[in-house]
Parts: C-alpha cells; sequence; structure tokens
C-alpha cells in the first residue's frame, strides 16, 4: 500500500505543479496580453485557446491528477495514520475543489459562453471585457489553489521520505 501511495503522491505532486504553472500562465500575463490586443482580436484568441487546449495533453494531465487526488483523499482517510496524512488530504481535497471544482462550475461555463458569442458582433466586445474579468478572477483561485496544494503535497513527500 505503501508504495502504491508513494506513487500516486510523486504522480499528484508533479502534475499539479504542471497546472500551477498553467493557470499561473494566464493569471500573470496571457489574459493581460489578450486584453491588449485590439478587438475583437483577443476574443478570437481566446476561442481558438479554448478549442486547443481540449484536444491537447492538456486535458489528460487535468482528468488524470484530479482522479488521483480524489483517490489520494479516500487512501488518506482509510489510512489516516499513514506519515504525512495530513499534508496529503489537505493538498488532495485543496486541488481538487480549488482546481478541478472551479474548473468544472465556472470556467468551463464561461468558456461556453464565450465559444457562443460572436467576437464581431455588436456585444462583443461587452461578451470579452465580462467573460475576461470573471474567467481572470477564477484563474487567479485555481492558480492559488494549485499553488497551496503544491506546498501541502511537498510537505507530505518531505514528511515520507
Amino acid at each position: 500500500m505503501e508504495l502504491v501511495i508513494d506513487g500516486l503522491l510523486w504522480f499528484t505532486t508533479v502534475s499539479v505543479g504542471v497546472m500551477a504553472g498553467v493557470y499561473f500562465t494566464f493569471s500573470a500575463f496571457v489574459m493581460k496580453s489578450l486584453d491588449e490586443i485590439d478587438a475583437p482580436a483577443g476574443m478570437l484568441a481566446m476561442q481558438s485557446i479554448n478549442r486547443v487546449i481540449v484536444r491537447s495533453s492538456f486535458l489528460p494531465i487535468f482528468f488524470a491528477s484530479s482522479l488521483a487526488s480524489v483517490a489520494l483523499i479516500a487512501l488518506m482517510l482509510f489510512e489516516p495514520s499513514t506519515i504525512g496524512s495530513r499534508w496529503t488530504l489537505w493538498g488532495s481535497v485543496l486541488y481538487f475543489l480549488g482546481m478541478f471544482a472551479v474548473t468544472l462550475v465556472a470556467n468551463v461555463p464561461l468558456n461556453n459562453q464565450l465559444e457562443a458569442a460572436n467576437a464581431k458582433g455588436p456585444d462583443g466586445d461587452e461578451i470579452w471585457s465580462l467573460y475576461l474579468t470573471k474567467w481572470t478572477r477564477w484563474n487567479h483561485i485555481r492558480t492559488i489553489a494549485c499553488t497551496g496544494s503544491l506546498v501541502f503535497l511537498i510537505l507530505a513527500l518531505s514528511a515520507r521520505s
């Protein structure tokens, strides 16, 4: 069982770090860059990003890391005396709720609304402005959740070494 926990913990930690980097990139400069492009180019670019990302290596990492975090939550609840269980549990819960749940409840619906909008239509600028504000705010939450989760998971790995 310890080997399974170690493997899941390492995979989750590395994939959480990757996801933290992806979300940080969007929060730090991608969305600002898209906003600085003359309308409607930023909105069209984001629509393209949203279409491409679901056909990229992002999606398998997104789902696999989420499933691994759920598996770690279950293992830590059933094996609370496992070394590093508290850090593993906190990191996995924070990741699942702050990344996976936020993405499904907030960012994906916003992406779907953006995809349905006409960037060159009369309300394109208003739709883009609202999207940019809301989506970026939720992305900041994902960035913070992933980064916090990464810290907890590193503490768990440290406790287990």
